[in-house]
């Protein structure tokens, strides 16, 4: 359903009325699309127009003015459609009243002109006091949103991307094979490249730091990567394969740039940032002074997706992530572990490959309990290899320790290759099989 005049200064108008709720719209190149699901305990169309008007011009003329700023300045709900209707709220929040609940999907043009390129202003637009506190609105969920390619073009994106953490790996025809190091807080930094060199040799392409690791008297930052860096270095000289470090760099906004100069100079291959606690900005301002490839951590993500109908969708967040700079974007994964949906995996995934203009696609590694028995059934899932396998226990916790627990992912991704069951190629691969006799 689409709306007309009928309430001046809130609904679509002129281009911003062929939109429409279309999957993927033509985005007017002066507006930015974003999609919500709400309940509303009020008449639907009053509840968007209000949440049109809190979200934008909620005061639109001065007193003694003939003036009407909605026109430029306010917020279009573009379309809308009834999804459910129920005598109970979605959640019985104190303030809630009432005997009749309406569930909508709706489409809200939003003019880039009242908060240009700066993802603060814009979040603080469309997620903040006027969304969910808007009067007549029970419950609400932002689940998408769509750039106008005018928008994409102010924002850098991925420095090197999925292609360009590939092209650095020489791995073009199978998932990236990354792994946690494990035990990951605790290690002095000679066990931690220890560890990591371990599994390099048999075979992972990226060790990281944990999200959790940052600067340890036992493990301190400098060490562990001067250190770390080393190893990788000698395990490309014996494997002749490419390997990459990765630092956690996560800190307070004003000390991530030292951190990044010393990441830089000590030698790792990349950094990681915990972009939901350093905020998103914090994650933009390290892509325009950081030279090397930058992973977002999903940490923090579930304060923003885990309670349904309620919150921001993983897919709004994983394009604020690929938007503002990550080449790789760590996502929760399938299994039970993450309480995740498959749907919602695939679909986050989806988020960091997709054409977005001139903003590159990012490396998605959806995690949580993996190792190489798990592998099979992941790949199928998802369909293509354009994803990083990660593993924290699946290869540091195995029999053989991490040399071993490296080997078994690409003993599982042969077996895979050639169609043959993971059970009878480990037949003749110890390694794979001692995995499976251990975490299957």
């Amino acid at each position: 359903m689409l709306f007309s005049n009928d309430i001046p200064g809130f609904f679509a108008e002129g281009d911003l009325a062929q939109i429409g709720l279309k999957a993927h719209p033509s985005v007017p190149e002066d507006y930015l699309l974003i999609d919500y699901e709400l309940e509303t305990n009020l008449d639907p169309k009053l509840t968007l127009a209000s949440l049109c008007s809190e979200q934008s011009t909620a005061q639109w003329v001065r007193p003694g003015k003939q003036e009407d700023l909605r026109g430029k300045f306010g917020a279009k709900c573009v379309a809308y459609e009834v999804s459910g209707e129920s005598n109970k709220p979605l959640y019985a929040w104190p303030w809630v009243a009432g005997n009749k609940f309406i569930r909508l999907k709706a489409r809200i043009a939003h003019p880039l002109i009242n908060f240009g390129p700066h993802i603060p202003n814009l979040l603080s637009a469309v997620a903040g006091e006027g969304a969910f506190y808007c009067p007549g609105v029970t419950c609400l969920r932002i689940t998408n949103l769509h750039f106008p390619s005018s928008f994409l073009k102010l924002f850098e994106g991925p420095q090197f991307g999925l292609s360009g953490i590939r092209e650095k790996l020489k791995v073009f025809d199978r998932p990236i094979f990354v792994g946690v190091v494990k035990p990951n807080i605790g290690l002095d930094s000679q066990d931690f490249s220890d560890t990591a060199y371990a599994s390099f040799l048999g075979g992972l392409d990226i060790a990281k730091d944990d999200e959790m690791l940052a600067n340890p008297p036992a493990s301190s930052f400098e060490e562990r990567i001067k250190k770390s860096a080393l190893a990788a270095r000698k395990a490309e000289r014996i494997t002749g394969k490419n390997k990459m470090y990765l630092a956690n760099i996560t800190d307070e906004i004003d000390e991530m740039m030292g951190l990044v100069q010393k990441a830089t100079l000590l030698g790792a291959d990349m950094v990681m940032v915990n972009a939901f606690f350093t905020g998103m900005s914090g994650l933009r301002h390290v892509r325009r002074h950081c030279k090397l490839p930058i992973m977002s951590h999903f940490t923090g993500m579930a304060l923003y997706d885990r309670v349904l109908f309620f919150g921001m969708d993983g897919v709004v967040t994983t394009k604020l992530q690929r938007l503002l700079g990550a080449d790789i974007i760590g996502l929760p994964g399938f299994g039970e572990r993450m309480q995740t949906t498959d749907e919602q995996v695939l679909k986050n995934m989806e988020a960091c490959l997709e054409s977005m203009g001139n903003i590159k696609p990012s490396l998605p590694i959806p995690g949580g309990s993996d190792w190489a028995g798990t592998l099979p059934k992941l790949f199928e899932k998802i369909g293509h290899t354009d994803f990083g396998f990660i593993a924290g226990r699946g290869v540091f916790n195995h029999p053989d320790g991490p040399e071993g627990g490296a080997k078994s992912l690409n003993e599982a991704w042969e077996a895979i290759s050639q169609k043959i069951s993971l059970e009878k190629y480990a037949e003749t691969h110890p390694a794979l099989g001692k995995a499976l006799k251990m975490f299957g």
